[in-house]
């Protein structure tokens, strides 16, 4: 029996899959643009008192580092800490507080959504080699209903590295969707060790690259 392997596609493909079959919640269609400086806060998002103070000098020695395979990614001008609830891999209910003390780059992604499914290899690479106590990708499945379908996925494709988050009710999609951080899928955060979001981005990208790793090098906690 022929073995299943991911797909690995290069990114301009990924680009161009996702453009044709991404899905925006309610509008059937994906929309691409820089995401930071012209984000509100709004009123999920909590300033915490003095939390993300300094953060403003780490985004810009980030931002030299977003371009090639990350120039989508656009830093934020309002570093700010945003309460999103899931599940946990054993279940159990857990925020982003509980991942405080390392950076996270948090990705929301769906077995039905074909961009998602492409890259979830590159994901899973970056987290093989760069995961650590100071680092980890949050890779947050939100398919609705049981837990089959992704776990199905997870281990038809090889994918040891990453965790399985789960949302099954996509109320974190729905929270970053009106923090205008989130058009479709995939959708992407990097967030410090203090949990204050530092860039986002909306579409795919090739996270197993060069400038994926020297991203997240520059940001992991010491």
């Amino acid at each position: 029996m022929t073995e299943k392997r991911p797909f690995r596609l290069p990114s301009a493909r990924l680009v161009a899959i996702a453009a044709v079959a991404g899905v925006v919640f309610g509008a059937g269609a994906v929309w691409f643009r820089h995401i930071g400086s012209e984000s509100p806060v709004q009123g999920a998002a909590v300033a915490e008192a003095g939390l993300c103070e300094g953060a403003a000098n780490r985004i810009a020695s980030l931002k030299p580092l977003l371009k090639g395979q990350v120039a989508a990614m656009s830093a934020t001008d309002t570093p700010r800490v945003i309460p999103l609830s899931f599940k946990g891999p054993q279940g159990s209910d857990m925020s982003l507080a509980d991942l405080k003390g390392k950076a996270v780059l948090l990705n929301l992604w769906a077995t039905w959504c074909v961009p998602c499914r492409e890259e979830m290899p590159a994901l899973n690479a970056l987290e093989k080699e760069k995961g650590s106590d100071g680092f980890e990708v949050v890779a947050v499945n939100i398919d609705t209903g049981a837990d089959e379908k992704p776990k199905a996925f997870i281990d038809e494709y090889k994918i040891d590295a990453l965790k399985l988050y789960r949302d099954s009710s996509m109320g974190i999609f729905n929270v970053l969707k009106k923090e205008g951080l989130a058009f479709g899928l995939p959708a992407t955060l990097l967030l410090d060790e203090k949990g204050c979001l530092i860039a986002a981005m909306n579409g795919p990208a090739a996270w197993d690259s060069e400038d994926a790793k020297a991203l997240v090098s520059a940001v992991k906690a010491k």
